[in-house]
């Protein structure tokens, strides 16, 4: 049996929705470390991850500046600018500010700041694990709903009725009409977004094609940062 897994960042952690690409069975979990994510049963051969993994020393990452222009207005703004490598442990968001306009004259968002946490839980266990370094992929939602509707993006915000009615489609002509119901399960949307899962099962719907290996990647031959990760979005 072979799992797949895609993963998107909630406020009570991470929200993982995984599929055995044999039989298509589903599962669903909430967990509130990193670490879970590759080590709760059943473990994924590949995970899409909704979060920056490689990081440049300054300036924006090649695939973050890709995936905006694959996306245009409004979606790419979803494309928050990620760390720089030096400023990823500050401890504050005016620290992290003053550290990238020492590198490259720009300050830190309070949206980016917002997921500096997350991105650093990641970047731990990437660096500190070279199993988890070898089934974990970074993926980007708007990116892969993009790919998943032949290239076209998203046309309302996914805070919104509209939104959530677009990608569910996707969702459901996949996985079943149930299928959001079923990720639901008892969590509380105050714990876990329907936004969340949907962007969780973009993210998977990306891992099944790595497995396939049918996944393109932005760009198309990532670099890699100054610890050996991949600065890329897969699709």
């Amino acid at each position: 049996m072979v799992w797949v897994a895609g993963v998107d960042g909630c406020k009570k952690g991470w929200f993982r929705a995984s599929r055995e690409t044999g039989s298509g069975e589903l599962c669903f979990h909430l967990v509130e470390r990193a670490r879970d994510l590759i080590d709760i049963a059943p473990r994924p051969k590949v995970l899409a991850i909704d979060i920056p993994i490689g990081l440049t020393e300054a300036g924006s990452r090649e695939c973050d500046l890709r995936a905006r222009v694959c996306l245009g207005w409004p979606r790419r703004c979803s494309v928050f600018p990620a760390p720089i490598r030096a400023a990823l442990h500050a401890a504050s968001r005016k620290e992290a500010s003053e550290i990238r306009r020492r590198r490259d004259g720009r300050g830190v968002s309070a949206q980016a700041w917002g997921i500096y946490k997350k991105i650093g839980e990641i970047d731990e266990l990437l660096r500190s694990d070279t199993d988890a370094r070898r089934r974990i992929r970074e993926a980007h939602p708007e990116v892969c709903f993009w790919s998943w509707s032949g290239g076209r993006a998203m046309q309302a915000s996914k805070k919104t009725r509209a939104g959530k009615e677009e990608r569910s489609r996707l969702a459901t002509d996949w996985l079943g009409s149930n299928v959001l119901e079923l990720a639901r399960g008892s969590w509380l949307k105050k714990h876990v977004a329907d936004d969340d899962i949907l962007d969780a099962i973009a993210t998977l719907w990306t891992a099944d094609r790595v497995e396939r290996g049918t996944a393109k990647t932005l760009p198309a031959a990532p670099p890699l940062d100054s610890t050996g990760l991949r600065m890329e979005i897969v699709y």
